[in-house]
């Protein structure tokens, strides 16, 4: 297949990559249109997560005018360009890999810290103001988990709806109808209406313009090019196409609805209600994190995303863990001691761990890498666009939830990080702006490898390993405590059985 890259693409390996190397992110996922492995006729019948009653979308099978969406497609597949080939090639038929790509790169591109102003003060990205300065979002790891969630649940809703249509109306793609018609991609007895593509690239459009809303003309585009596609492809008519977006459009007004009232909106905070939250953390257990940076940020970064509202699990206390050893305790003293031996003999293969999962500026975050395992396991499996957006809505909402209880604890612990506690300790890996207990990768890394080891049970040790290898990544750049790593694992891996039973009560597993 030849390469088509978004203008914020870059080129990938691919396959499973050997943890041990240096990530290079975001990345261009490369890989050969494929056969599912299953149609997934009763699809419709799925649990969704926002989606009540699948009728309320009430669609009707067109009754005139296929023949000439026929005499279309062929005029529109004989006159391509050498530019929508390449288009064709680069969408193929799982589009929930493409644009689930594209959102990570968006993450990466405003993953950026607001900078200090010439005065020394903070001003914070605004929604209502998104060109800035500084432009909204900063997509940190909170900001990114919870973005990536919306897509996967838009996308996945979106398509059970669209699979309750297809087996519905059964309906022929436009090759099945016409034998002149060769598809681009590999042919199925899916049936074409509504277009699942169409479902796909208009609740990605959708979300993730609320989302990124600088990008809403990049995201235009290529939602244009992605539905051009269909049709050039030979796998759509353009009646599919319509009432594909006739679903994404439904679904992701529920969705957006939802975000907007989630508490994201209230997670960063004015300085004097952190302020309140420390002095409430020191008043209970007689420590609190202090801010190390330089220039120091006023705020720490997200307080209250703790208090946004979960997908799978009632009540972030239900899953919020134990206190942290206290300062000068056995516990605390054995930790401390093992940081400073990593400081002073790090191996270059920790050194390279802690490199490749730092997941900092510029990059996909932590969530980010999961959703990179997740593809590759289904292009690996070979899942339809279905079967993906499932295992991505699961996972996705298993990683967001985890963050939030993981801020919910660093929050209500306060915990200081090793920088402020160990005299003169040095790390290699920056001063995060929020406090230690618990940590963030080892919380994200152990749900995403819950869900993934419950879809890809025959590569659980593989994903296993990678959540344990994130945790500790954490311990060698000195950022993290051990405990604060082992402690995340469990919380993370607690959370993510949460969205595991939810996925076994599902009507069609």
């Amino acid at each position: 297949m030849n390469k088509y890259i978004t203008s914020i693409a870059i080129l990938l390996t691919v396959g499973f990559c050997n943890i041990s190397c240096i990530e290079e992110t975001p990345s261009y996922f490369e890989f050969e249109d494929y056969s599912f492995s299953e149609l997934d006729e009763n699809g419709g019948l799925m649990n969704t997560f926002l989606l009540g009653d699948i009728e309320e979308i009430a669609l009707e099978a067109p009754q005139t005018g296929r023949a000439q969406e026929l005499d279309d497609i062929k005029l529109l597949m004989s006159s391509m360009t050498k530019d929508e080939t390449k288009a064709v090639e680069y969408w193929t038929s799982n589009p929930i890999i493409r644009w689930n790509e594209i959102a990570l790169e968006l993450a990466a591109k405003y993953n950026l810290i607001p900078g200090p102003n010439e005065d020394g003060t903070y001003t914070l990205p605004n929604p209502a103001n998104p060109q800035g300065p500084p432009a909204f979002p900063f997509a940190h790891p909170p900001y990114t988990s919870r973005a990536l969630a919306y897509l996967s649940v838009a996308q996945f809703d979106g398509l059970v709806a669209a699979w309750h249509c297809k087996y519905k109306f059964k309906l022929n793609s436009p090759y099945q109808e016409d034998s002149g018609i060769i598809p681009a991609y590999s042919k199925n007895n899916l049936p074409s209406f509504p277009s699942d593509g169409a479902v796909v690239a208009k609740v990605s459009k959708d979300i993730l313009s609320a989302m990124f809303p600088l990008e809403k003309d990049f995201l235009e585009g290529l939602f244009q090019e992605h539905l051009r596609s269909m049709l050039q492809a030979g796998i759509n008519f353009k009646s599919d196409l319509d009432a594909g977006e006739l679903i994404g459009s439904e679904i992701s007004k529920i969705a957006l609805q939802r975000a907007s009232t989630d508490g994201m909106s209230k997670a960063q905070t004015p300085k004097p209600v952190s302020d309140s939250i420390k002095n409430a953390a020191f008043e209970r257990f007689g420590w609190a994190w202090e801010n190390m940076e330089s220039p120091k940020r006023p705020v720490g970064l997200t307080p209250l995303f703790g208090k946004v509202k979960m997908w799978n699990v009632s009540n972030v206390e239900e899953v919020r863990p134990g206190p942290p050893p206290a300062p000068g305790s056995d516990q605390f003293n054995k930790d401390a001691e093992e940081l400073k031996r990593f400081a002073n003999n790090l191996t270059v293969e920790q050194r390279k761990i802690a490199n490749w999962w730092q997941d900092g500026l510029g990059t996909y975050t932590p969530p980010g890498h999961w959703n990179k395992f997740a593809k590759e396991a289904i292009v690996k499996n070979k899942l339809n666009p279905l079967r993906s957006a499932k295992v991505f809505a699961y996972m996705n909402t298993a990683i967001v939830d985890a963050g939030i209880s993981c801020w919910d604890a660093k929050y209500y612990y306060h915990y200081p990080r090793p920088i402020q506690t160990i005299p003169g300790f040095k790390t290699i890996l920056g001063t995060p702006n929020f406090p230690a207990y618990t940590s963030g990768h080892s919380t994200f890394s152990a749900a995403g490898a819950v869900v993934l080891s419950y879809f890809f049970p025959e590569d659980q040790s593989m994903f296993n390993k990678y959540a344990e290898e994130a945790a500790m990544s954490r311990v060698y750049g000195g950022i993290h405590y051990r405990f604060d790593a082992e402690v995340g694992i469990e919380q993370g891996r607690n959370v993510g059985s949460y969205a595991v039973e939810k996925a076994k009560n599902d009507r069609v597993k």
